[in-house]
């Protein structure tokens, strides 16, 4: 195993230290429990949003705590879902008046840790479970389908609906229709290592893709021999044109998102790839979004997330967003 590490069981302890002194004018950190919080609350009472799951996808969640996105992000260990005193902690430190709204990726262990936290609160709260994986319909830590790279959209529109002021119910609702107009799906060359276990998380010889996998290194549809770019992209993306079923002329936000061993040259390669196909399909990227947002540690990989877009969903994209992963005034 080659990685940066001074001992294996302090690692996400001193990356989160870290991850605090790097952005301490957007976000503080808060050990035992561990979550990450916004600097301030919002002046205005507001839905407070709180995600997180296992570490080892950065920047989901943590680098989405900020203005316009969440509230707190909890950090699990390495691909293991967060305990539900930490999100009985963050739930009680950024509560705002409006209730709190849990956005959780479906994984069998965060949803019942989540539900755990929940029951521990005394606030208003409710859940939007994202799964916007079209790979599987069952999988090894889920029953139904996987939350992926989509879940930072869902963060991001739900997270500027929430700025707004909106109740509980309308920033809920919202939620659960934008993850219901999002699809994603993956391939990996390579899996990648969890520092505890010190080997891969499955063994793939040097010539094939695991197809569909998802971002623990859970199997995909099927394993296979290397495709051309071109190849894969038009299986990928018909594989969600099939799910989302978009009309002619339908506006989306496409993401190519890495798994955190691809380089951006490969990512934007696929881009190309997916702007072609969506153009000869008469579907239009009316916004997009390149890099490694939801990665699976070193993991050498990659995956597409469509987004069809309508009024709300676009004016929350748009909106302003201040986070250490996420930046941008419009």
């Amino acid at each position: 195993m080659k990685k940066f590490v001074n001992n294996v069981e302090n690692i996400l302890t001193e990356s989160l230290s870290g991850f605090g002194k790097a952005h301490p004018d957007i976000i503080k950190v808060n050990f035992a429990p561990d979550f990450i919080s916004r600097l301030q609350k919002a002046k205005n009472p507001k839905v407070a949003l709180i995600s997180g799951g296992g570490s080892g996808h950065e920047p989901l969640h943590g680098g989405f705590v900020g203005v316009g996105m969440l509230d707190a992000a909890c950090p699990g260990q390495v691909f293991s879902a967060p305990t539900p005193d930490q999100i009985e902690a963050a739930a009680n430190e950024v509560h705002n008046e409006k209730g709190i709204l849990f956005i959780v990726k479906n994984y069998s262990g965060d949803i019942m840790n989540f539900e755990m936290g929940a029951d521990m609160i005394n606030h208003e709260h409710a859940t939007v479970v994202v799964n916007d994986d079209v790979a599987v319909e069952d999988s090894t830590f889920t029953t139904g389908r996987r939350g992926v790279a989509g879940t930072m959209i869902v963060e991001k529109t739900v997270g500027s609906l929430a700025e707004t002021g909106a109740s509980l119910e309308e920033c809920k609702n919202f939620g659960e229709h934008v993850n219901k107009m999002t699809g994603s799906m993956g391939v990996a060359f390579t899996s990648c290592t969890v520092p505890a276990a010190g080997k891969p998380t499955f063994d793939i010889s040097g010539n094939e893709m695991e197809f569909g996998v998802g971002i623990h290194g859970e199997p995909g549809r099927r394993r296979e021999k290397i495709k051309n770019a071109n190849e894969l992209t038009k299986e990928i993306i018909e594989s969600i044109l099939e799910d989302l079923k978009p009309d002619k002329g339908q506006e989306i936000l496409m993401h190519v998102n890495g798994f955190g061993g691809t380089p951006l040259m490969e990512l934007y390669l696929l881009f190309e790839c997916g702007q072609k196909l969506l153009e000869e399909k008469n579907i239009r990227i009316s916004r997009s979004i390149v890099g490694n947002y939801t990665t699976s540690l070193e993991m050498a990989g990659g995956s597409f997330t469509i987004t069809k877009l309508d009024e709300n969903i676009l004016k929350h994209w748009d909106s302003a967003v201040h986070t250490s992963a996420l930046r941008w005034k419009i």
